[in-house]
């Protein structure tokens, strides 16, 4: 039974992942660059959400450095991509440092490193602040990535300060960011699933019992914090090379406040939640943007309100805070048994009567 189910399941993802590959080939073809856009933002906040959701949601820790992270990725993958050329037209105020000038990489290397980079820095960070709980951890790891950020606008020879950089080739594009969004996806629930991941959950619910249990915190924190940070690192890279260019404004709070939005709507605990509401929050906020424009509804002329489709938007997160205290999915993953069962319960089977 068990592994007819599994056999089921491959090829209904094998059937998914098709669909998906139509979907982008047509989407890359017919939508809008505005569109495309928003869809590569979509697929970027829903690794940003799935790499905190390990960190805040599976582990427990209340971690707000995402932004220091992303910071560092798309710092690194920028440098990496940009051509001597383009780095001498960005550092004018002060020349670039002599081993950066040159230094080129493929993408997939840049943001590889980017992520790894980040990771270095997660440890180097997570080493004094894991020790630390709650609100304390919070506000240190907060600390810690408004220091990054610092520390980015005042080194003026390698990141080129306030400045940022520009002509960033534009590399990421829909086989980009939904590549590394599946691939995000497939190695999150594979952590969680494994003995890790176990530990990890243990962790979340009850540190004492984890640590009696023979379970080392702090060595399974740091882990949990270094691999949310290298996929941090990682979206940050992708989103630099979407924009086409970086500066440190960028990677305020407000930055990581957007990916707790999409943690807490998704559902602490679950990756699928994080993957649904990061669609969700992207996509809608675009949506509602035209609260902030004139509308023309036949011979009524309504003015547009700065600043509405927020209020829009956040009275509609608190609607959906109220009725699902736990977020869209809570703690529970989307699986196909799971559609199955719903939609037989939906359109059961109906009985043939006997003659």
């Amino acid at each position: 039974m068990k592994m007819n189910q599994k056999k089921r399941n491959l090829i209904l993802n094998l059937a998914a992942i098709l669909v998906l590959f139509l979907f982008l080939m047509y989407a890359n073809s017919n939508f809008s660059s505005y569109n495309i856009r928003i869809l590569n933002l979509c697929a970027i906040y829903a690794i940003l959400g799935m790499s905190m959701n390990l960190i805040n949601g599976f582990t427990g820790l209340f971690s707000l450095g995402h932004a220091g992270f992303m910071a560092v990725g798309a710092y690194t993958t920028a440098l990496l991509t940009m051509s001597p050329a383009v780095k001498e037209q960005n550092y004018f105020l002060e020349p670039i440092a002599a081993p950066l000038a040159n230094l080129n990489a493929p993408f997939l290397v840049a943001i590889l490193v980017g992520g790894f980079l980040s990771a270095v820095v997660a440890f180097i960070i997570g080493a004094p602040a894991l020790r630390l709980r709650g609100d304390y951890l919070a506000i240190a790891t907060l600390g810690f990535s408004e220091i990054i950020r610092i520390v980015i606008t005042n080194t003026q020879s390698i990141t080129n300060g306030a400045l940022g950089l520009k002509s960033i080739p534009t590399t990421t594009n829909l086989w980009w960011s939904f590549g590394a969004a599946l691939v995000t996806l497939y190695m999150m629930f594979a952590i969680v699933n494994s003995s890790y991941g176990k530990a990890f959950k243990a962790i979340r619910e009850d540190e004492i019992a984890a640590e009696s249990m023979g379970i080392d915190l702090f060595k399974h924190k740091v882990l949990a914090f270094v691999i949310g940070a290298f996929f941090a690192g990682v979206g940050g890279g992708l989103l630099a090379s979407l924009q086409g260019a970086v500066n440190p404004l960028m990677f305020r709070f407000v930055l990581t406040f957007n990916v707790v939005l999409i943690v807490v709507l998704g559902g602490m605990g679950s990756m699928s939640g994080s993957v649904i509401s990061a669609f969700v929050v992207t996509s809608g906020l675009e949506t509602l943007r035209v609260l902030d424009e004139a509308i023309r509804i036949g011979p009524i002329n309504l003015p547009g309100v700065s600043g509405l489709r927020m209020v829009v938007f956040s009275t509609m997160l608190m609607i959906v805070v109220i009725f699902f205290q736990n977020g869209l999915m809570g703690t529970t993953e989307l699986s196909w048994q799971r559609l199955i069962d719903f939609f037989r319960k939906r359109f059961p089977k109906r009985e043939v009567p006997s003659e």
